[in-house]
């Protein structure tokens, strides 16, 4: 072994959200017990392309005694995570993630109908939905239409499954959670995938109004042209406005 520049993460800083993974070309990095870790030294080249995607400056690169890159190695370790991908493997040990922010997509079992008996069928079509948790890119997320709600929303408009209907949906506070975060986290999935629209809705209260600045924010930083559009409800659960951004 000699002394080399190499990825050194933060776990103190580090909140878990994956957005530096993809931008690791050779799969030197994972999400293992809910923080980004360095699988092996020898999966690092030192050039830090992960190190501008970190929002928390989690990453940095530093200089010790680490073991040689191996683009061999990591062209093996690539092979290898392309073809869990293919196979869908979510095998613990091939693919470390926790648990609650594996992305998914939610298919719905055909309808039962009972005599008498309606009720509201679920709409959620992905998981995670929690902005801090959202994968920068998933499968669901191609040719959709993105929904970003404050999270008190399900909670006041009652037909809120029905806004949700064929959308994917993101949700946060930008009083409780940091709203740079959120605008990076965003930026990222717009610019990352196909997202064809964005649909924002909000509660009346002045905190929520920052989720649609943000929702603007990202769609311009991302450098796509994207149609916005926005709700409004009240916290007895009415509809107050809705408006358009149009490209």
């Amino acid at each position: 072994m000699a002394v080399r520049k190499i990825v050194q993460i933060d776990e103190e800083k580090c909140d878990g959200c994956g957005i530096c993974i993809p931008d690791c070309k050779e799969g030197a990095l994972e999400i293992i017990d809910g923080k980004a870790k360095l699988v092996e030294d020898v999966y690092c080249d030192g050039l830090g392309a992960c190190l501008g995607s970190c929002p928390q400056d989690a990453i940095k690169v530093i200089e010790k005694e680490a073991e040689d890159f191996d683009e061999q190695a990591v062209k093996k370790r690539l092979e290898m995570k392309e073809n869990i991908e293919e196979k869908g493997s979510t095998d613990k040990q091939e693919v470390h993630q926790c648990p609650s922010a594996q992305p998914k997509t939610i298919k719905k079992p055909e309808k039962r109908v009972g005599a008498g008996i309606t009720h509201q069928d679920s709409k959620l079509r992905n998981w995670p939905v929690q902005i801090k948790l959202a994968p920068p890119v998933a499968e669901y997320f191609d040719e959709a239409h993105l929904l970003i709600a404050a999270d008190c929303t399900p909670f006041a408009f009652a037909d809120f499954h029905d806004l949700l209907e064929g959308k994917v949906l993101l949700i946060g506070c930008p009083k409780l959670d940091d709203p740079d975060f959120y605008a990076h986290k965003l930026s990222e999935i717009i610019k990352n995938n196909n997202i064809k629209k964005v649909t924002v809705a909000h509660m009346e209260v002045p905190c929520c109004f920052g989720l649609a600045d943000l929702a603007t924010k990202a769609i311009k930083s991302s450098g796509k042209e994207i149609d916005l559009d926005i709700e409004e409800f009240s916290i007895s659960g009415e509809k107050i406005s809705s408006s358009k951004l149009e490209r």
